[in-house]
């Protein structure tokens, strides 16, 4: 008798101190992503029923709270706009305001991605303070995940969505703020993009532990990328920094990283794909569009001279091996001695070339450059000729100097090349029978092959040493 009355007082208590609370990336100033049935999701401290109320609809919808102290609903959103309320109701009352409809992206990945707008301590962004300058906008809304790591994971990050301006956009991501402020203005929507990074950070870091175990087998123990370091460790970040935003909607993911993984090369692509193909498993909202940037040149230290470009390989083979996918080329966006250049623009340009072209759909915008389509050899000539270039190639009347030509010897010499009939005509004194030939394949180069469009060719070989 005395158990029963204790029970029935508990569920009396417990019900009476009913609190709805919600994670940190539904706050106020939001960006949900337009005509679309939007994820949102929180903690309960009781079992009365949570009501949504959206104002741009005046819905209701409802949800209860699951044995585990989180709930859950589904919002229809409709075309761009706002700003909006929604209300959610337990025994007390979160009002959200100032929520805007538009485009959500996430961005990610190590040190390149990090960088923020106002540069790193002796380290410049180009033209920092006058895009800061004009960095006002309430239609952009920026949300930086904290950083944080963890062995299990997580449900919540820190964070604030915050509206774009000289300070906050000087703290996020130069690539990610400029890639976002592009979007918005060619869309005219708003937009809210996610930040969630940590330089040199491993792609093994980003992905769930299990997955990476079942792909790698033992050779994860023996991975030079990885470390005991706790931004180095596999899937401690995935579980901190990614998982906790698995649900929210997007339209998609700009990637840039992989200077980390130079020493597992030969992983990379399987790597890739496994991420991908988890995250997207997980956010279980269809093929959204990952859009990676290729890393960009540099004299790396005590490296093999096919270290970084094997890298690349495998970063540009993602878009001929997974759907919805592509690559930010930045062979002409290095610089020497620098593994953070200063030219952040470039990049986020490439990117959003990317997503207005293969997202949005928009007319008259190119997104992808000259690529290697097959190779003619004949006598000591070869003819390179690429795909992609319905206005054919240029080097912008510069020489070209970037392609090495080798015999059955397998050494590559220095070769001289020019462009006719939109193919490149490559000679090398030094190798009379050549057999393959390779463009840009180096540590570091600059790239001096573009389509009419001005977006660069790809480094390339031809053969498989």
């Amino acid at each position: 008798m005395k158990f029963k009355l204790f029970f029935i007082l508990s569920i009396f208590g417990f019900n009476a101190m009913a609190e709805v609370k919600l994670p940190a990336l539904f706050s106020n100033g939001m960006v949900l992503q337009q005509k679309s049935s939007v994820k949102i999701w929180g903690f309960s401290t009781g079992s009365k029923k949570i009501t949504i109320t959206t104002s741009w609809d005046h819905k209701t919808y409802q949800a209860n709270t699951k044995y585990d102290g989180t709930w859950d609903s589904y919002l229809n959103t409709p075309t761009a706009g706002g700003p909006y309320s929604i209300q959610i109701n337990q025994e007390n009352k979160i009002t959200l305001n100032d929520v805007l409809i538009g485009e959500v992206w996430i961005c990610s990945g190590q040190s390149n991605m990090d960088m923020p707008m106002k540069g790193y301590g002796g380290l410049p962004i180009t033209n920092s303070l006058d895009i800061l300058v004009e960095s006002v906008n309430p239609k952009l809304r920026l949300f930086h995940v904290e950083k944080a790591y963890s062995t299990t994971p997580k449900n919540d990050v820190k964070g604030l969505w915050r509206h774009a301006d000289a300070e906050t956009a000087g703290d996020f991501s130069a690539v990610g703020y400029q890639f976002a402020s592009l979007l918005q203005k060619h869309l005219g929507v708003p937009i809210g993009i996610i930040q969630s990074t940590w330089g040199g950070s491993p792609i093994e870091a980003w992905t769930d532990k299990n997955v990476l175990q079942n792909l790698l087998g033992d050779r994860l123990n023996f991975n030079r990328s990885i470390s005991k370091a706790n931004h180095q460790t596999p899937g401690k970040l995935y579980n901190a920094m990614i998982k906790p935003l698995v649900g929210y909607h997007i339209a998609g993911v700009i990637w840039y990283q992989g200077e980390q993984n130079r020493h597992n090369h030969q992983d990379y692509l399987a790597l890739q794909m496994a991420m991908i193909n988890l995250w997207r498993e997980q956010w279980n909202i269809g093929q959204w569009d990952f859009f990676g940037v290729q890393i960009a040149p540099m004299a790396y230290a005590n490296e093999s001279r096919l270290a970084v470009p094997l890298l690349r390989e495998a970063q540009l083979q993602l878009t001929d091996s997974l759907g919805h996918t592509g690559m930010a080329i930045t062979i002409d966006g290095g610089e020497e001695y620098n593994i953070h250049p200063a030219n952040k623009t470039l990049v986020a340009k490439r990117l959003a070339y990317l997503a207005l072209e293969k997202t949005y759909h928009k007319q008259g915008i190119a997104s992808v450059g000259p690529k290697f389509e097959s190779l003619q050899i004949k006598g000591d000539t070869l003819n390179v000729k690429f795909s992609g270039i319905p206005l054919g190639i240029t080097s912008y009347g510069k020489p070209i100097t970037q392609f090495e030509v080798a015999g059955s010897d397998k050494v590559f010499h220095q070769a001289k090349a020019k462009i006719k009939d939109n193919k490149v005509i490559v000679v090398s004194e030094a190798v009379k029978e050549p057999v393959a030939v390779r463009y840009a394949f180096k540590n570091w180069c600059v790239g001096e092959i573009y389509s009419v469009e001005g977006l660069p060719a790809s480094p390339f070989r031809t053969d498989n040493w």
